[in-house]
């Protein structure tokens, strides 16, 4: 099958889909995590021949939660390391939900370990709570570094609550977030220097120090190194910046062997510009054309202060472009029909998909109103070219309106249970279309979906 990819110049070019990559199942990498930690808890039980007392059993109770809260802070760090494979196969969305609720069991390790310690330490002591609580964090030194990372790592817990997320800017809270690295810094030589586990165990602290350079040696590699590497090699700049439809625009950038990013239809980048007021903040936007040897393309709507100064981009500005990123991509397929339902400017990483999927494509587009239908010509001409559908929904009130509904989706589409979905949309809108397709038969494993809330 070939497509036809929509350029500034207005011509188009046929293209064959990229061919989809073997699938590996997300959940093989819960089981190497998983894994993980039974051999921590193996390790305690090495170094522990038997438990006597209350203060025997809590203290032992400490040190197997303090262990679990130490390698769940690597884990967590691994999971935010933006590692290529992780991120083609489960999904950036997916890791950081999983990064989500691993924090919140961390946080709770952590406060249950400094609790079970004190308490356990108190009574081999025969002295008070706040007594023994004072002489660990201001006699042990590395006991009081640890205690300073914890707070910070109950602070970042608490600035990650839903509540307090909606209070900020989505850059305070990513920037707040990096004391995360501090905390586990401090926590990791608490640890090696206190615990009762790998004092006198020499084999368990290199274990320990590869876990934690490997997790370190990531982050540097593919968050700092590898973009400042591929802003070097591929300089990428603004060449345009074009209007599509109320509040959205296309921008095109300009590079030097950008086939060698490897990027995907459906995937996308985090894009720093570096332009005045927007060089320190990088945000999630997909691509919405298929990538070429020079150019890139993303389309933008305004949604706040960053996506709203995107306009006013000039040409010649520098980029520097995170990625790519994301598993919404051809490889997730595994039925010879697929629907695509976009909202809004959801439609951008499903058009590239409309392009250059093969097989039998069909494209519901659901908008408010027909002026907010952004990339509608090329939509139509690339359902003209390959022979497939494309159907729009507008708002309530509009002649060719449609309810998400498992009824009205089944009336358009008889046999939607065969097929494979690939849902883009506001976040109202997508769990309505979830709930619709659940109700009428599509499995959930071909229910594919990528949000940017994280």
């Amino acid at each position: 099958m070939t497509a036809v990819p929509h350029t500034r110049t207005g011509k188009y070019v046929p293209r064959h889909a990229p061919p989809p990559a073997r699938r590996i199942p997300p959940e093989g990498f819960l089981v190497v995590i998983y894994g993980g930690a039974v051999a921590v808890l193996a390790l305690w039980w090495h170094h522990t021949p038997s438990v006597v007392g209350l203060d025997g059993w809590l203290t032992g109770a400490g040190r197997i939660t303090g262990l679990l809260a130490g390698y769940a802070c690597a884990v967590l760090l691994a999971l935010m390391a933006r590692v290529p494979v992780l991120d083609r196969v489960v999904g950036t969305d997916r890791l950081a939900r999983w990064h989500a609720t691993g924090g919140r069991y961390t946080v709770f390790l952590a406060l249950a370990h400094t609790a079970l310690i004190i308490w356990g330490s108190s009574i081999t002591a025969r002295t008070n709570v706040f007594d023994q609580t004072t002489t660990l964090v201001f006699q042990y030194q590395d006991v009081l570094w640890g205690t300073i990372g914890l707070l910070l790592l109950v602070g970042v817990g608490v600035v990650s609550a839903r509540a307090a997320r909606r209070r900020m800017s989505y850059e305070t809270w990513h920037y707040l977030h990096f004391s995360t690295y501090l905390a586990v810094f401090l926590a990791f030589f608490h640890q090696l220097s206190n615990g009762e586990d790998f004092v006198a165990d020499r084999p368990a602290r290199l274990a320990w120090y590869t876990l934690y350079l490997g997790v370190a040696a990531l982050l540097l590699w593919n968050r700092f190194l590898t973009p400042l590497r591929r802003a070097l090699r591929h300089r990428l700049k603004v060449a345009e910046v074009h209007p599509e439809a109320p509040g959205v625009v296309s921008v095109y950038l300009t590079g030097k062997r950008l086939e060698e990013l490897g990027a995907q239809p459906g995937q996308f980048f985090r894009w720093r510009f570096l332009a005045p007021g927007q060089w320190w903040t990088a945000n999630p936007f997909s691509l919405s054309a298929p990538a070429g040897p020079h150019e890139l393309r993303i389309t933008v709507k305004e949604a706040g202060g960053h996506s709203r100064a995107v306009a006013r981009l000039r040409p010649g500005t520098r980029v520097w472009a995170e990625g790519p990123y994301g598993a919404f991509t051809a490889a997730r397929r595994s039925s010879a029909k697929v629907l695509l339902l976009g909202g809004g400017v959801g439609i951008t990483p499903l058009r590239p998909l409309f392009e250059t999927l093969p097989g039998e494509v069909t494209l519901v587009y659901f908008a408010r109103r027909a002026e907010d239908l952004a990339l509608r010509n090329e939509l139509e001409d690339i359902a003209a070219a390959r022979g497939a559908q494309v159907h729009y929904a507008l708002g309530e009130g509009a002649g060719n309106s449609l309810p998400l509904t498992a009824d009205a989706l089944c009336d358009l589409i008889p046999d939607l249970a065969s097929h494979d979905v690939y849902l883009c949309g506001p976040p109202g809108m997508t769990e309505a279309a979830k709930s619709a397709l659940r109700g009428a038969g599509v499995p959930r494993r071909r229910i594919h979906h990528e949000s940017f809330a994280f």
